[in-house]
């Protein structure tokens, strides 16, 4: 007996340091890091079990059977490594890069997904951006050279083509419908490994992880938990009916490979990009001419906001689509065509899936009442100048008045007013800060100032002061 109490108090006290050990590791947390990445995995779900039903699973062979045979095998050649590639090559190793760069080209690996059957492949800019040769192998193994039709790093989407027809391709599914917690398979060539089909759930909608960082970029991913790993980037994220709703593109992980987070970017927009790009060979985006910040329970405290829904308007473009429409600062957006916004990325997602020239309702509290304002959207205009302002994609610019040139003694200066994620606030520039001169060349008009943020390819020094009289120069690299 003694014996007997013994082993089950030495089992007990087992028990409770692994519990022990179990909470410190889930205590302990690792560095996450985004990564573009190809692809997506298989983590184990439990199925909801009924006594009567037996267990209801999921039917994926459909879904498998239609999108293996349009989903490619990329293959890329670079004589130099691109900015883009540069941390991505080195952490994954892709490739084997040799000492000598200049002689033997850099090889790296990606997919694609067949978008119709004359040999269109849409694919992730990041998979073919400064390639110097693109293979692309079927799935049935036939090899061929691809070339470039147009890239789009805002959204991180490129369209190459074949030289084939009658491929199997496919079709394009509603993003919008999406719902979180359904299932989705992810079909790529992850690790090199070909037609590789994995499961998973959409976790969340519209994230926006900050991981393009060009100025003007598109982050709305559909979240899944489906493994993703090297090689997968530009593969197809399909739903149980295999319509394609996304394009594999991110993972955030503390490793490199697969931990429980994938990123794809959403059908409408890719169908938007692929049109767009079929259509005339460059993305012809729609402006809906607001600045806008997204709203916390502290900010809508301070503007006296009854809630913390919407995005609140913090700016408008003059001449621009929201300002003809009537659409005033302080009001709060919150539905683009009936599709609620509570985000940055939610408004991106729904101005980026539609043209110049389409309608669009916006509908906003103003003073405890709802407008809905119709409006025709404008094509985009990466700088917008007049005699007072200059709106550069990610930041907006305003011309100082007489009276703080005299309390900063300066001749002239451009205030940003406006910042979003970008070159800029990369650089640490923050709003408030004035533009005296960039590159030792004063700024006095918003045509100087266009011109020295624009007509250069390299870096710029960028010279000016805060409000409080701190000087600052700034570099910033393209």
């Amino acid at each position: 007996m003694k014996r007997f109490v013994g082993i089950l108090l030495i089992a007990m006290l087992g028990g409770a340091v692994t519990l022990g050990l179990s909470k410190i590791i889930e205590k302990k947390e690792l560095p996450v890091q985004y990564s573009y990445s190809p692809g997506v995995g298989v983590p184990v779900h439990t199925a909801s079990y009924n006594p009567s039903a037996g267990f209801n699973l999921p039917d994926f062979e459909t879904a498998a059977s239609v999108s293996v045979p349009a989903v490619v095998h990329i293959k890329t050649e670079f004589h130099r490594k691109s900015g883009v590639y540069n941390d991505w090559f080195d952490f994954f190793n892709f490739g084997n890069p040799v000492p000598d760069e200049r002689m033997t080209p850099i090889t790296a690996m990606g997919s694609g997904v067949i978008i119709n059957s004359e040999g269109f492949i849409v694919t992730n800019n990041h998979v073919v951006q400064d390639a110097d040769k693109i293979n692309v192998t079927l799935n049935d193994k036939r090899i061929y050279i691809a070339t470039i039709v147009g890239a789009d790093p805002s959204t991180d989407l490129a369209v190459i083509r074949i030289e084939e027809k009658n491929l199997p391709f496919l079709t394009f599914g509603n993003s919008d419908e999406v719902k979180v917690g359904e299932w989705v398979l992810a079909v790529g060539n992850p690790f090199n490994l070909t037609s590789t089909v994995t499961a998973g759930i959409v976790s969340a909608k519209a994230r926006d992880i900050n991981i393009l960082g060009s100025q003007g970029a598109i982050e709305s991913f559909i979240q899944t938990d489906a493994a993703v790993n090297p090689g997968n980037s530009g593969g197809a994220l399909v739903n149980t009916k295999g319509e394609l709703i996304g394009i594999n593109a991110a993972i955030a992980s503390g490793t490199g490979s697969y931990v429980g987070y994938s990123f794809a970017i959403p059908s409408n927009i890719v169908r938007k990009v692929v049109d767009d790009f079929i259509k005339t060979g460059k993305v012809d985006r729609a402006y809906l001419g607001i600045y806008y910040k997204e709203i916390d329970a502290q900010f809508a405290k301070d503007q006296g906001l009854p809630d913390i829904n919407g995005v609140y308007v913090q700016e408008l473009v003059e001449g621009g689509a929201a300002a003809l429409a009537g659409i005033k600062k302080g009001d709060v957006v919150v539905r683009l065509n009936n599709m609620p916004i509570n985000s940055k990325s939610e408004l991106l997602e729904v101005v980026a899936q539609h043209s110049p020239g389409d309608k669009l309702n916006v509908q906003v509290e103003r003073e405890g009442k709802t407008i809905d304002f119709p409006l025709t959207l404008q094509s985009e205009n990466k700088i917008v100048a007049t005699n007072t302002s200059v709106i550069i994609q990610d930041a907006t610019f305003q011309r100082i008045t007489q009276k703080e040139k005299s309390r900063l003694h300066i001749d002239d200066g451009f205030q940003i007013i406006h910042l979003d994620n970008g070159l800029f606030r990369k650089a640490g520039i923050r709003e408030g800060f004035i533009v005296t001169a960039i590159d030792r060349q004063p700024i006095h008009t918003a045509h100087d100032l266009k011109e020295a943020l624009t007509s250069k390819s390299g870096g710029i020094l960028i010279e000016g002061v805060y409000p409080s009289g701190l000087r600052v120069y700034y570099g910033i690299g393209n």
